[in-house]
């Protein structure tokens, strides 16, 4: 945009008070509607580099943020040991065929059957098969008998441990693996259980045990919930859902071996509160969004990659805020090269802290100077730091702490592919099933447990009657 040449006081005071005014007046306008045309463009021109949007809704053209393994070419690089199939020992196979050639390849001479000294061991090639399954279906035929003294009609029950719903465990685990992890519909599912296991099942069919699933879920992620709440370290995030057609938020609570996930209509710091609990004593990782905002500053970890974005932003946002920006920036470089070196056992914590020292003060000269800058954008980011400078450097002091919320966007990423291609859910019951199996797939994922045998031991204690199963790690062995 033109800059307005200024007017000297001489001219100014050389016109008429109305042109005066009505002068002011326009400079006014301009100065507003420069601003707001400011603002209309950074908005427009956001991407995932300065925002929260994720990559896939860049526009044609969007310009990657540069990449540490440009100039290589694609696979694996020298040097690099390889990953193969490894052999499964001779017991543990199904069957061994000798195959033994019966004339050489050279001369056509016929060859002895068995090896001689000067023969090589037999080069071993195992061929892994799936073999051709059908579902099985076990008819209960429940007699009846009258009383000879009463005339009453007794009917046999079903054994003890078969359901009355007409499908075993297994398949009631099969069906929600199918729709809860591999995210196939409905329709799909019972499609894919044709075809492989002959069964045929209704869309309605696939729903119930959904529900079935569900239910015997609810005991195990409620004692998940409450040792999340225990624990002295979680990463927070958050992001959107639909339910039925309503907006809805899906949350999620990340420790070290536990995973929960919660969907609720609010975005608000009242969910966050109630998903850690009114006892709450650990430290949270989280962005810098209000509903955190509760939260003692030196009880939280501040995302570096956020504000990696935010400080993107700032440079985008116009020549006002640029110089800001591209200082915070660089301080962002200096800490990720930092910890990347402790990371990789290059310092220790000690080393650590001590050359974070020089990096803290430059950030705090730029974020002073910063708070008084010229830029409404630069001074509420600066100022907003300053007050939560202590939740900036806790991943320095304390085990177990990451200076990003990965984690926990990690964990989001199954469920943001379900949102894409299930539109949310459509009821309260729907998602609680989505909820319950998330948190159960996040969590085996995290114990290197078998999902689908967890969930055929759930289902088996509930259709019992038996004590649920646990998803709580075992730190006895």
């Amino acid at each position: 945009m033109v800059a307005l040449p200024e007017l000297s006081a001489e001219v100014r005071a050389g016109l008429a008070p109305e042109v005066q005014v009505y002068l002011a007046a326009l400079e006014q306008a301009v100065a507003v509607l420069t601003a707001r045309l400011a603002e209309v463009e950074a908005r427009l021109a956001q991407t995932s580099r300065n925002s929260a949007r994720p990559p896939s809704s860049d526009p044609p053209g969007t310009p990657r943020a540069p990449s540490p393994a440009q100039g290589r070419r694609a696979g694996g690089q020298p040097g690099h040991p390889g990953s193969f199939r490894a052999l499964l020992d001779p017991t543990a196979v199904d069957a061994i065929v000798a195959c033994v050639p019966e004339q050489c390849a050279d001369c056509g001479a016929a060859l002895p059957a068995t090896a001689a000294v000067i023969d090589p061991e037999d080069e071993r090639r195992q061929v892994t098969e799936v073999p051709p399954v059908a579902a099985m279906v076990t008819e209960y035929r429940l007699a009846a008998r009258r009383c000879g003294v009463c005339g009453h009609l007794t009917r046999a029950p079903l054994p003890v441990g078969v359901g009355r719903e007409g499908f075993g465990p297994r398949l009631t685990a099969l069906v929600a693996l199918l729709t809860g992890r591999y995210r196939l519909s409905k329709r799909e599912a019972a499609a894919c259980l044709a075809d492989v296991w002959g069964v045929e099942l209704a869309v309605g069919s696939v729903t119930a045990l959904e529900h079935a699933t569900s239910a015997a879920l609810e005991p195990v992620v409620e004692e998940v919930w409450t040792a999340v709440q225990q624990t002295a370290v979680a990463n927070l995030d958050e992001t959107s859902w639909r339910q039925g057609r309503r907006r809805a938020w899906l949350w999620t609570v990340v420790t070290a071996a536990l995973t929960i996930f919660h969907i609720d209509r609010s975005r608000g710091g009242a969910v966050a509160r109630a998903l850690l609990g009114p006892g709450w004593a650990g430290l949270v990782g989280s962005d810098r969004g209000t509903m955190y905002k509760w939260l003692p500053a030196d009880h939280r970890q501040v995302c570096w990659a956020h504000l990696k974005r935010d400080f993107q932003k700032l440079v985008d946002w116009g020549p006002a805020s640029r110089p800001i920006g591209q200082q915070l920036l660089e301080v962002e470089a200096q800490v990720f090269a930092l910890w990347h070196r402790f990371r990789r056992g290059a310092i220790d914590r000690r080393m650590l802290l001590d050359h974070l020292v020089p990096i803290q003060a430059t950030m705090w000269q730029v974020l002073v100077a910063g708070s008084d800058g010229p830029t409404g954008k630069a001074v509420g980011v600066c100022w907003d730091l300053r007050r939560l400078w202590p939740a900036l450097w806790t991943f320095a002091q304390v085990e177990g702490v990451e200076p990003t919320n990965n984690v926990a966007e990690r964990a989001l990423r199954p469920a943001v592919l379900w949102r894409k291609g299930s539109f949310g859910t459509h009821s309260e019951a729907g998602s609680r099933f989505a909820e319950r199996m998330l948190t159960t797939t996040a969590t085996c994922r995290q114990q290197g447990r078998s999902l689908f045998t967890f969930l055929v031991e759930a289902v088996t204690a509930a259709q019992q009657g038996a004590a649920h199963p646990s998803l709580l790690p075992d730190f006895s062995t």
